[in-house]
């Protein structure tokens, strides 16, 4: 199997939740193979989601320290469609973890083998503790019965990281890396687009400035908010340092996280793809732009 084409997807806008005066994203990868059909990397909000978001996400989510935009066209199986594409050729889905901002379109998607960490599996089956029940909605994750593919701690190291291995039916060019720490199985998710890799590290950071800059920043709300969020701290931290160490060897390697909407727009740009549901807050200023990207180390504003 190779991957053919690489196409970067929104599937929300998050207006709670900003970085340097731009509203974070669910980035999510979709991926054209030669022979394994299309695979999504996440799949973000879904089509359900949008129907009704606080009976689907949680009233807080829906209401409170997210409030995404209510637009069903960013929901992945419409952006799918809106390609030209079948969503019954989406046979396989890769989840960095299973956070509800992550997995909400895996419904729209049933046929497909879903690819997942063991260990963030059995996590969000448990739900133990409070942080669990808010982040793992049962729902979404078991009402359709998806076809669950795990992996275990087993693999090669790769690049100054453990255990990693590549997928079943996927072969070598999609590869699953612990990067443990937001969640209990939390892994980041490198592709092989056969010109470079891609390597999508989910929730592991926020804001780009945490990786790509020689001084570690991170603007003030992501910094809270990954403060909440976070179950494992201090492998959060050591697995930060091994993106930062894999940024400063390897620059040429593109890293992303999930939400960073400067990450985004580079990416999709790049990709030769229109940007969707990007939208600046009160706060943001021109030059925010190559600041929030961490291209620059001058001094960014705080939000």
């Amino acid at each position: 199997m190779a991957i053919t084409r690489v196409h970067h997807l929104n599937t929300a806008s998050l207006q709670t939740l900003s970085v340097l005066g731009q509203h974070l994203v669910c980035h999510v990868l979709l991926l054209e193979t030669s022979d394994s059909g299309l695979v999504l990397v996440d799949t973000g909000l879904g089509s359900t989601d949008y129907l009704d978001m606080p009976a689907r996400l949680g009233w807080e989510f829906a209401k409170v320290y997210a409030r995404p935009t209510v637009d069903p066209s960013l929901a992945a199986i419409e952006q799918v469609k809106a390609m030209g594409f079948d969503p019954r050729d989406v046979r396989h889905i890769v989840q960095t973890h299973l956070d509800l901002d992550h997995v909400g379109g895996l419904s729209d998607f049933p046929e497909a083998l879903v690819h997942v960490h063991a260990t963030e599996l059995d996590a969000a089956r448990r739900r133990d503790g409070f942080r669990a029940r808010r982040r793992y909605r049962p729902k979404m994750l078991f009402a359709h019965n998806p076809k669950w593919r795990t992996y275990s701690h087993g693999g090669e190291p790769w690049m100054g990281f453990e255990a990693v291995r590549g997928l079943a039916e996927l072969g070598d060019d999609i590869l699953l890396v612990p990067l443990f720490g937001h969640t209990h199985g939390h892994c980041g998710v490198v592709v092989n687009t056969g010109d470079g890799w891609l390597l999508d590290a989910g929730d592991a950071y926020f804001d780009a400035r945490e990786i790509k800059l020689p001084e570690r920043k991170c603007g003030p709300m992501p910094a809270f908010f990954q403060l909440i969020v976070t179950t494992e701290r201090d492998n959060g931290r050591v697995n930060q340092d091994r993106l930062r160490a894999l940024h400063a060897d390897r620059p040429e390697i593109d890293i992303f996280c999930g939400h960073n909407p400067f990450e985004y727009l580079d990416l999709v740009e790049k990709s030769g793809g229109t940007p969707r549901g990007i939208g600046p807050t009160r706060r943001w200023k021109p030059g925010n732009r190559r600041i929030g990207s961490a291209v620059s180390a001058e001094p960014a504003e705080r939000r």
